[in-house]
């Protein structure tokens, strides 16, 4: 049995101080997932080296603490009324070259620049979190991959196996596991210095989005932009406390797909005595992992971070009552998030009888889009896109149904990177498919560059400002 030991306080000002987090090798029901179903695992080369990972996995300080899980949970119960908006961003797959300073601080910074703007689109709080410090791993459509007669596993993220095209790369290694664990500790390192720090202060922030209206391809964000300063002026004018203002409150998510590196680093809370996963505030549940009947559903109904499930366009009504019934069986505001990825030509279809049967139920989850995933094709040469017309076109779908139901359009869910690459097409700064040859850079899925993604919070501000 693992060892307890106290978990150091928190630097992000919303952790518990002196708060006992224990291993949680002996707590009832948490490795019921092990005799259950599973998808989307690893083939491990050496079976000692994994056992030993898991070890080692199990005996490291938690990567958050519950009592920052405990606030985020807090945030989104406000988000499901309609009292805040959840703005989820970040890298398809984190890759641990690119956990450098300089990429972590862009993704931040187009974060919060979204943020300010959603925030003052919306009227409302909005909460930040990244899809940053642990989406390592990805679920794959084919167990392997063949290039000119030469086949190999599929890389499934860096916390599994490499991208190069070589057996030694490809093969599942589980030292990987615990150099993901170390690299995510890093990134969150460098998010809570960021977001605690000058770095954050909104009227910074303010000004990097409007140096993005002076191009001319944007000017026409320019008008929102100037009734923002004007917000922040005025603020500043009657003496607000821009000390506050200076920090903000940033949570990490990813997706919970490999088992046993989320079971290592579960954690018993002595405030509650209740098991934790610490290695992210908010995970969630892929399309391709929410069997019902199999391991992930079960796994992390027994945990007490919110938990978010990824619906498609063949989720049935009743799909979502028994996932509710499974993940959120006391109806726990906040505890529940439905991230619907139905594609633009979906969106208005699907989405209205499965808003509608969820209500009906009385059950109050969080709604969110993610416009992403639904809407990938492949580009004339050759590469994996998505048009950014499609993508603001599902953004505008979800929030047309649930203002035609009357219920409440909670958040965004976007892949996005702080940097210019070129890997969705459009915009009004507009990417072609030439400009893969030189800026495509995603091991995964395409994602929105900077200035794509500072483009779609100013289209979902304005949307939002005229409700």
């Amino acid at each position: 049995m693992t060892e307890p030991y106290i978990a150091h306080a928190s630097t992000s000002g919303t952790g518990f101080a002196g708060s006992i987090q224990h291993g949680a090798a002996d707590y009832p029901g948490l490795d019921a997932w092990r005799e259950l179903p599973i998808s989307q695992q690893p083939t491990w080369q050496d079976a000692g080296a994994h056992r030993a990972a898991v070890k080692e996995l199990s005996s490291l300080p938690p990567l958050v603490f519950a009592g920052e899980v405990d606030v985020l949970r807090e945030r989104l119960a406000a988000a499901a009324e309609g009292r805040a908006f959840l703005l989820q961003g970040g890298d398809c797959a984190e890759t641990f070259d690119g956990a450098t300073a300089d990429k972590i601080s862009a993704r931040v910074r187009t974060i919060l620049q979204m943020a300010v703007v959603l925030t003052y689109g919306a009227s409302l709080p909005v909460i930040k979190m990244g899809r940053m410090a642990g989406q390592f791993a990805k679920p794959r459509s084919s167990n392997d991959e063949t290039r000119n007669g030469v086949t190999l596993p599929a890389y499934r993220g860096d916390m599994v196996n490499g991208y190069d095209f070589t057996p030694e790369s490809r093969a599942h290694d589980a030292s990987r596991l615990v150099r993901a664990y170390h690299t995510s500790a890093s990134t969150l390192n460098l998010i809570r210095a960021f977001t605690q720090g000058g770095f954050a202060d909104l009227r910074l922030v303010h000004m990097w989005n409007k140096g993005f209206t002076e191009n001319p391809a944007h000017a026409r964000y320019e008008s929102l932009a100037r009734e923002i300063d004007r917000a922040i002026k005025f603020m500043d004018a009657c003496g607000s406390d821009f000390e506050a203002l200076k920090r903000v409150e940033f949570f990490a998510s990813h997706e919970a797909l490999l088992l046993d590196y989320e079971r290592a680093l579960t954690r018993i809370d002595s405030r509650t005595g209740l098991p934790y996963d610490t290695s992210a505030h908010f995970l969630w549940i892929g399309e391709r992992t929410r069997d019902l009947d199999g391991a992930h559903v079960d796994y992390l109904s027994r945990v007490r971070n919110p938990i978010g499930v990824k619906l498609g366009p063949t989720t049935t009504g009743d799909d979502a009552l028994r996932l509710i019934e499974k993940l959120d069986p006391n109806r726990e505001p906040g505890r529940l998030t439905f991230i619907t990825r139905m594609g633009a030509g979906n969106i208005r279809e699907k989405l209205p009888a499965l808003v509608e049967k969820v209500t009906e139920s009385g059950a109050r989850v969080l709604w969110v889009t993610d416009p992403m995933h639904g809407n990938t094709v492949t580009s004339p040469n050759g590469y994996k896109t998505r048009n950014f017309d499609d993508v603001m076109d599902e953004v505008r779908g979800f929030f047309e149904v649930h203002h035609a139901l009357g219920t409440v359009p909670g958040g965004m869910h976007v892949e996005m990177t702080g940097d210019d690459v070129a890997e969705c097409l459009g915009g009004a700064d507009p990417i072609d498919q030439d400009a893969f040859l030189t800026g495509y850079e995603s091991v995964c899925d395409p994602r929105l560059n900077h200035m794509q993604s500072l483009e779609m919070a100013f289209l979902v501000a304005g949307a939002l400002s005229k409700r």
